[in-house]
């Protein structure tokens, strides 16, 4: 009897050491694996990955495929916001909270966010429960605020004042009810600045999002910090808040909210995740000037023990060749003299093309632009061809004339070569007289359209 008490003990003590994670998504998608992650600011840390169970059920007579899914957390798993990912690319992810209790839910894969529904987890269900009931007593108010701004006879003041009131009346409620919760932060984080009174100019409107946008922010609350939240609300700010359709203004604008954020980031590490995660925006958009900024009036200001060199290194070298960039310079023997990229000035416009004697696409191209070119004396050619001996390449370049020509032996391993980050060939650049990079066309068709338009 003492034996099977024990046993009943050791059992229930297991069963109590592990929290587990349910996923049900409706429908299944084309994948058998999820991966758990633990959000860290703009970082994710691997935690495990599972397999999908795809169940078939039916439904007013038809039938559905419904894909499955459990992690099994052990006791010590740290309390915070987590990530199940479930495809690379996309709306492919969910995010939710664990605060040592069992998660269950079940969402819609191609729009999860907004699809979402916790089944168990008082944290998580107390959250959503929130974010719906504010999102849409705000809708409310700001849809009286929008019929005040394009129709300013229509009276609609007092209904304003009564949507003002419940939107503080809802944030009260669940504020009160999140004290003592892991959640509270992102209740109190989540709750907007809105004017008590109606504002009368579209221009005031947008001014008094833009000034109050982070008031109920918290930049060095670690709960925050430890998530998605505040990238989130970064990302919003950034690059959908602050808009103009000018594109000088636009950079300007861009510039200013960045700053603004970084100011209000007081956590050295944190700032320096917030602009490795911007860099990496901007990078998607090629966005060279703002980049730029963010090394040299940011990055390069943090303490240097905290800043990642070969991440610098490697985000610049990156976008060395990208138009706006100066041309990376390299010299070569030509007529046994030797000759430079960035001292070159025979022409007004000149085309670099790395391409090989081994490659079909080139052999078909560089022909076709020589006799292009042919009697234009504003644009030179510069040919790097990328080969492994000169035997080939000694023989084409005969019929190649007036060009430059350019050996470059270890083929892709070629230094030039991956300084351009050079993945295929034939890769045409076109450069102005200042040898700054104007133009990549894809193909021979394209250069021709671009040289057509100089």
């Amino acid at each position: 009897m003492k034996k099977l008490t024990l046993l009943i003990i050791l059992i229930s003590a297991v069963s109590f050491s592990q929290y587990t994670v349910h996923g049900t998504m409706t429908p299944a998608i084309k994948s058998d694996w999820v991966i758990l992650y633990k959000i860290e600011g703009a970082r994710q840390k691997f935690v495990q990955n599972s397999k999908i169970k795809i169940d078939s059920v039916s439904s007013q007579g038809t039938k559905q495929a419904i894909g499955r899914f459990n992690f099994t957390l052990p006791k010590d798993t740290p309390v915070g916001a987590y990530r199940v990912t479930y495809k690379l690319e996309g709306a492919g992810f969910v995010d939710f909270i664990f605060n040592k209790e069992n998660v269950s839910f079940g969402f819609h894969p191609d729009y999860p966010n907004q699809s979402i529904i916790f089944s168990e987890s008082k944290e998580n269900i107390f959250y959503r429960n929130y974010l719906i009931a504010i999102a849409k007593a705000q809708q409310t108010l700001d849809s009286l605020q929008v019929t005040a701004l394009r129709n300013p006879n229509l009276n609609v003041k007092t209904k304003y004042k009564t949507a003002y009131n419940k939107v503080n009346s809802i944030q009260k409620k669940y504020l009160e009810g999140a004290n003592g919760m892991y959640v509270q932060p992102f209740v109190k984080a989540s709750f907007r600045t809105s004017s008590p009174e109606l504002i009368d100019t579209p221009q005031k409107y947008m001014s008094n999002m833009i000034t109050t946008f982070f008031d109920r922010m918290d930049f060095n609350n670690k709960t925050l910090m430890n998530s998605s939240f505040l990238i989130d609300r970064i990302t919003d700010y950034v690059f959908y808040i602050n808009y103009s359709d000018d594109a000088d203004m636009q950079q300007k604008l861009l510039k200013q909210s960045v700053k603004t954020v970084l100011n209000k980031v007081k956590n050295i590490n944190f700032k320096k995740d917030v602009i490795e995660f911007l860099i990496g925006q901007f990078e998607d958009s090629k966005n060279l000037e703002l980049i730029d900024y963010l090394f040299e009036k940011h990055y390069n200001n943090l303490p240097e023990k905290v800043q990642n060199k070969k991440f610098k290194e490697e985000k610049l070298a990156l976008l060395a060749a990208e138009i706006g960039r100066v041309a990376p310079d390299f010299s070569w023997k030509e007529n046994g003299k030797t000759l430079k990229l960035s001292t070159l000035n025979d022409a007004q416009n000149y085309i670099l093309v790395f391409w090989s004697t081994g490659c079909s696409h080139c052999l078909r191209e560089i022909p076709q632009l020589h006799n292009y070119l042919k009697g234009n004396s504003k644009i030179k050619v510069i040919a790097f061809s990328l080969e492994t001996n000169d035997f080939s390449w000694k023989k084409l370049k005969q019929d190649l004339s007036n060009w430059h020509h350019v050996l470059g032996l270890n083929k892709w391993e070629n230094k030039t070569a991956r300084t351009y980050n050079i993945l295929s060939t034939p890769s045409y650049f076109v450069l102005d007289a200042n040898k700054k990079i104007i133009a990549k066309p894809d193909a021979f068709k394209d250069v021709k359209a671009f040289v057509e338009k100089l």
